[in-house]
């Protein structure tokens, strides 16, 4: 099998010949650590390294980190703005701050790209089109987690009890985007579309199931049709309360299982049939835990989650600056040995 179609038979909850290896988002800085020298043509010190709504790689690019890295994807960022302050961290990585969106007049700031312009999916076309045997992955957000950025937490929990329309209209502006977005975009030569939206931390979700059920779930129902290839959703934290209806809208894999908020092999007996579980090796593992453990960790994960297919190895978030570079290599090393098909590790 090739790359595309390793992740394409893992995604329909099916055995390919070995597991796949995915990420959606890498940090530039350490790719400054690991790649060869002269692979990022043009970044060796331009100061840039992060930044949250931007493709930081050409295709080219994309595909030898991919293949340097032993990934079976290569990723395509295409996200509505966020109207929220900037603030910059460690290694030059941006971070969102206070949402600027806290009133009804604020409203009018809210502009976002034509989603009817062909200029917009241009740079993306040519990406999917250069892909050569990896899964292109579109990776994007749908209208909740910009909404809850753009407003901020403490706007966005009061507008719900005080003004809910206010939330409405801000959660249609970003879903009517996404709904136009949506369709073009998998009418490319992508292979996987990938939401990243947040709703949870560690002890459950950031907002009640209700309010998803009554504000988030029908918006999501009108874009679901739109999404004609596989559709992996994004979300740190609990979400258990959710799944049931992530499966209900069609969606084909669940990333990341956050490690010490839900349970992967608990997931993978209660919905392992239904969706293709995509995680989760630690990141604080990942950043200060050794070679071995990191080896011993996806040697667990391949034997517990692995067998029947369905599973997809990928670090529990994306690959950050702050990760230890030899971890990174051992995570897809690991893989290389551990995730042939048929899986025989007791």
């Amino acid at each position: 099998m090739n790359s595309r179609e390793r992740m394409l038979t893992a995604l329909a909850r099916r055995e390919p010949d070995r597991v796949p290896r995915c990420e959606f988002g890498i940090d530039l800085a350490l790719m400054r650590r690991i790649l060869p020298p002269g692979t990022l043509q043009g970044r060796e010190n331009d100061g840039q390294t992060a930044c949250i709504d931007q493709n930081l790689f050409t295709i080219g690019e994309a595909r030898a980190i991919a293949d340097h890295l032993a990934l079976d994807n290569v990723s395509y960022v295409l996200r509505a703005p966020v109207f929220a302050e900037r603030l910059r961290g460690a290694d030059g990585r941006d971070f969102f701050g206070d949402g600027l969106i806290r009133s009804r007049e604020d409203l009018s700031r809210v502009v976002l790209p034509d989603p009817y312009s062909d200029a917009l999916y241009e740079e993306a076309a040519e990406f999917a089109s250069k892909k050569g045997d990896h899964a292109a992955c579109l990776v994007t957000r749908m209208g909740i987690f910009p909404t809850m950025l753009s407003m901020g937490m403490e706007t966005f929990s009061l507008a719900l009890y005080d003004d809910p329309g206010f939330v409405e209209t801000l959660l249609d502006i970003y879903f009517d985007w996404m709904e136009v977005v949506a369709e073009r975009v998998c009418g490319l030569d992508f292979d996987v579309f990938v939401t990243t939206d947040d709703m949870a931390h560690k002890s459950g979700t950031l907002f009640s199931p209700s309010v998803f059920r009554d504000l988030v779930l029908p918006r999501y129902q009108r874009v679901a049709p739109k999404i004609t290839i596989p559709w992996v959703v994004h979300t740190d934290g609990n979400v258990m309360a959710l799944v049931d209806w992530f499966v209900e809208l069609g969606v084909a894999g669940l990333h990341p299982i956050e490690k010490g908020a839900m349970d992967i092999r608990a997931m993978k007996r209660s919905y392992g049939h239904r969706l293709c579980l995509l995680g989760n090796v630690d990141l604080n593992l990942l950043s200060i835990g050794t070679p071995q453990e990191v080896d011993a960790e996806v040697r667990e994960l391949i034997r517990d989650v692995a067998p029947g297919g369905g599973y997809i190895l990928t670090s529990g978030n994306s690959l950050t600056s702050y990760l230890d570079p030899n971890n990174v290599l051992m995570l897809s090393d690991a893989n290389q040995r551990y995730g042939i098909y048929p899986i025989n590790l007791e």
